[in-house]
């Protein structure tokens, strides 16, 4: 099993950027993403649950962020609107071979996802 993010860099504030995430070697349930600023513990940011679509973010990021389906197979966007400073971050998807459900609680406990891809670099500065 394989998570690929890509499409991170630099942004100025209230700038976009948009992260994707392709899982291979498993249908997932859930793609969910987490970032970890320097110094800080790894938070959550939003799931996507594959079969339904349906979506949850954290409130610091809710209206400014989404989650989309791309048309590949098991492969999900980010969208980073109204970006800040306090954004930057690398981020992570992750996800679970049994049916974790996109739910406030798995973005408070990041170790309910066992497979995690390499993380990319969001950085939000003037």
């Amino acid at each position: 099993v394989q998570l690929q993010a890509s499409g991170g860099g630099s942004a100025q504030p209230g700038g976009s950027l948009r992260l994707s995430c392709a899982v291979s070697g498993l249908d997932p349930y859930v793609i969910g993403w987490f970032r970890q600023a320097p110094g800080k513990q790894v938070e959550g940011v939003g799931c996507f649950s594959i079969s339904d679509s349906k979506t949850h973010y954290v409130d610091s990021v809710k209206g400014r962020f989404a989650l989309s389906r791309a048309e590949a197979k098991n492969t999900v966007y980010l969208q980073m609107n109204d970006l800040k400073p306090e954004d930057t971050a690398v981020y992570f998807c992750a996800t679970d071979p049994s049916p974790v459900p996109c739910a406030p609680i798995l973005m408070t406990n990041p170790r309910g996802m066992d497979i995690w891809g390499k993380g990319t670099q969001v950085t939000v500065s003037s």
